[in-house]
């Protein structure tokens, strides 16, 4: 197999998953998807990434803080939310919400399933480990911009040891909150979470894939 052909099987083969088993990651593993994440390209060679992993002591015990907090009710986010998703945007948003309601049984106008599936997020679906993923405010948006490549190969280094994950921009939404938890210092954005470990199969929230965009749809080529 070619390297082209390596890449393009972890990016076809990743998806965000949303059921795990209680199975830990060996720290070995962890440890070496980090090491490759960290491999990537960014903004005057910045390298603004930083990194917290808990482990299942730590894992359990912000997930409890976590929601309760949630149940508070006050959420916040250090980078700014997008102003809405116009045309496109919002459909492939829709189409994605749909499948996941449609796999695990969430029927339209069911407001109690649907918010009971949301706080599913909150649990970090049942992940024996969660990563923390913050930027220096003072490098703003390219900050932001080079750690979202360093998300993109966390997930992609973690597939290619069989280890599953979810990047999770809901987590995110509590930052004061993820910041008192983990002792981070004001001048770091939590920029989002990512929940990983071992894939629960049966589950029917990880059996359906979503689609992408055509090459025609995002590609322009001038000459």
């Amino acid at each position: 197999m070619t390297d082209i052909e390596t890449l393009q099987n972890l990016l076809n083969t990743r998806y965000s998953c949303r059921a795990f088993r209680s199975d830990p990651v060996p720290g070995e593993t962890i440890h070496q998807i980090i090491d490759a994440a960290r491999q990537v390209p960014s903004w005057c060679n910045a390298q603004p990434w930083q990194v917290i992993v808990t482990e299942r002591k730590a894992t359990e015990k912000f997930r409890k803080a976590l929601q309760e907090e949630v149940a508070k009710g006050s959420p916040r986010l250090d980078l700014k939310g997008p102003d809405g998703y116009p045309g496109v945007y919002g459909d492939r948003r829709r189409t994605c919400g749909w499948q996941l309601y449609d796999a695990v049984g969430v029927q339209k106008g069911d407001r109690a399933a649907s918010g009971a599936q949301m706080m599913r997020n909150f649990a970090l679906f049942d992940a024996p480990h969660v990563a923390i993923i913050s930027s220096p405010r003072a490098l703003g948006g390219y900050g932001a911009m080079d750690t979202g490549g360093f998300v993109t190969a966390f997930t992609l280094a973690a597939r290619a040891l069989g280890v599953d994950s979810i990047a999770q921009a809901a987590v995110a939404s509590y930052a004061d909150f993820v910041r008192r938890h983990f002792e981070i210092s004001d001048d770091r954005m939590i920029l989002c979470a990512i929940s990983f470990g071992y894939a629960d199969p049966d589950h029917p929230a990880n059996s359906f894939r979503t689609e992408r965009a055509s090459l025609n749809e995002i590609l322009e080529v001038r000459s």
